[in-house]
C-alpha cells in the first residue's frame, strides 16, 4: 500500500508493501490480455494495485500462488504506480475499471465500487468480527461497505532512550500528558546540546492532525459535517494553543522534516509516527521505546487516527463472486502474516496467532487501537472536503510556524468563514 501522509493532501495516508513482506510466495502464470476469460476458459480478473518495482514483483508472485490454487479463476495483477489516482478516474469514468482494486478514497471512488455488505454477511458473522471494529468507518461511506481492510497503522509517541538517559529524564508511560511532554523536552534540552524534545512536523497533514482534536474531546466537523462550532471550538484551539505555546516556550520544535530524520539523527527526543519507521530504526540500531500519544488534561487517553486501506470491487465488474474470492484471499490471514514487517494485521487471529499484543513494539499500536473505535475523518464526512483540507493545512502552518505564530482563533474563525 502507499502512505496518506507522503502522497495526499486531502485524505491522508496509505503504507506500501514491500518484498520482504511478501516472502513465502512463489510460482508463475500467464494469461491473455483483452478479453475477461483466459486460453483454457478460466474467469479473468484484473487486479489494480498502486505498486511498482520490486513491491509490485512481490505482489505478482502472490497473484501467481493464488492462480495456482485455482481452476476457475486468474487474476492479472496491473501496477499503475503513481498513476493510480488518474487511471482509476478515467477507468471507471469509461466503465471499464478492474474488477478488483486497492481503495483508500472512499469519498471520491464510492459510487463506482459495489456495496459489500451482502458479501461479508454472507460469510457469517465471525468472519467479520474477526477484522477490528475501527477499520470498518474508513472502508465505508454513508453507512455501507465497500472494501474489506487490509492492513492497520495506528501512531504513537516515539522516544529515544539514549537521549532520556543521557538527560536523566524518566521515559514516557501511557498516562503522559501534554504538559509531562513540555515538562520532559524542557530539561532534556537543558542537560543536552543540538537536542530538541520534541519534534512536530509543520507539514502534518490534516487527516493526522484531527486525532488530536479527537483527543480532546472535539473534532473537524461534527455528523452533519459543520465546521462552524467544531474546528473552532474551545477545545480546538486548546490544542492548537498547546502546540502554538510549546513553540514559543521553546519545548517544541516545528520541523519541516517528518521528525523521523531528526529521531535517527539523534536530533529529537520524541515524536509522534506510525508503524513505518520501526524497521529502519532497528536496522540502524536506534536505542528506542514507544509509548501511547500524550493526553490532553482531563481526558481518559489519546486517540490515534488509522491509516488503513481496503480492496474494493468494482461495481461494473462482470465477475463479481469470482472478485469477491481473490478479496477474501488478499485480506486474508495468510497475506496478513506477510504484511506484519511493515503493516499491522487487520484480522484479530493473526494479532493472537502471532503474539502482537506481547511484542513491546507493536503492542502499543493495537492498545492505540482499542482506543479510537468510532472516530471517523472529517474527509468521511463532509462533501468538498478537499478544498477546505488545503485551508486547515495553511491554518496549522500559519500557527505552528515561528515565523508566523497566527493567533489561534482568528485563523481557525478564518476557515469557518471561508466555507460556511
Amino acid at each position: 500500500m502507499k502512505k496518506r501522509m507522503k502522497r495526499l493532501a486531502a485524505v491522508g495516508l496509505v503504507t506500501a508493501m514491500t518484498g520482504t513482506m511478501l516472502l513465502g510466495c512463489g510460482g508463475g502464470s500467464g494469461s491473455d490480455s483483452g478479453s475477461d476469460t483466459t486460453s483454457d476458459g478460466k474467469v479473468k480478473i484484473r487486479f489494480a494495485s498502486w505498486e511498482t518495482g520490486d513491491t509490485l514483483d512481490s505482489q505478482q508472485e502472490c497473484v501467481d500462488q493464488f492462480n495456482e490454487s485455482q481452476d476457475k479463476i486468474e487474476v492479472v495483477l496491473e501496477g499503475w504506480g503513481s498513476d493510480f489516482d488518474t487511471k482509476m478516474t478515467a477507468s471507471m469514468g469509461a466503465g471499464d475499471a478492474p474488477d478488483v482494486m486497492y481503495m483508500w478514497d472512499y469519498p471520491t471512488y464510492s459510487e463506482s465500487l459495489e456495496p459489500l455488505d451482502e458479501y461479508i454477511e454472507a460469510e457469517g458473522e465471525d468472519y467479520k468480527n474477526n477484522f477490528f471494529e475501527a477499520l470498518w468507518p474508513y472502508n465505508s461511506m454513508n453507512d455501507q461497505i465497500y472494501g474489506v481492510p487490509v492492513s492497520v497503522v495506528t501512531s504513537c509517541l516515539y522516544y529515544n532512550k539514549d537521549l532520556f538517559d543521557q538527560a536523566g529524564v524518566e521515559y514516557p508511560t501511557d498516562d503522559w500528558t501534554w504538559e509531562d511532554v513540555a515538562e520532559a523536552s524542557k530539561q532534556i534540552q537543558s542537560k543536552l546540546d543540538d537536542v530538541n524534545g520534541f519534534t512536530l512536523p509543520i507539514g502534518t497533514l490534516p487527516y493526522t492532525l484531527e486525532m488530536y482534536l479527537w483527543s480532546n474531546g472535539t473534532a473537524f466537523v461534527d455528523e452533519d459535517g459543520k465546521l462552524d462550532g467544531n474546528i473552532n471550538s474551545d477545545k480546538s484551539i486548546e490544542v492548537f494553543q498547546t502546540f502554538q505555546d510549546m513553540e514559543k516556550d521553546g519545548v517544541l520544535y516545528a520541523s519541516e522534516e517528518s521528525g523521523q530524520t531528526e529521531m535517527l539523527g539523534g536530533k529529537t527526543a520524541m515524536y509522534v509516527d506510525g508503524t513505518w519507521p520501526i524497521k529502519q530504526f532497528d536496522e540502524e540500531g536506534l536505542n528506542y521505546g514507544i509509548a501511547q500519544i500524550p493526553k490532553f488534561e482531563g481526558t481518559e487517553h489519546s486517540i490515534s487516527v488509522i491509516n488503513t486501506s481496503g480492496i474494493a470491487i468494482s461495481k461494473d465488474s462482470k465477475h463479481k463472486e469470482e472478485a469477491w474470492e481473490f478479496l477474501k484471499f488478499w485480506t486474508g490471514e495468510e497475506m496478513n502474516k506477510y504484511r506484519i514487517n511493515t503493516e499491522l494485521p487487520a484480522l484479530k487471529s493473526v494479532v493472537d496467532s502471532e503474539g502482537l499484543r506481547e511484542d513491546e513494539k507493536y503492542a502499543p499500536f493495537y492498545t492505540a487501537l482499542d482506543n479510537c473505535a468510532g472516530y471517523v475523518p472529517a474527509s468521511f464526512i463532509t462533501e468538498g472536503w478537499t478544498e477546505i483540507d488545503a485551508d486547515v493545512q495553511l491554518a496549522f502552518e500559519s500557527i505552528i510556524n515561528p515565523s508566523s505564530l497566527a493567533d489561534v482563533k482568528d485563523t481557525l474563525n478564518e476557515v469557518v468563514e471561508a466555507h460556511e
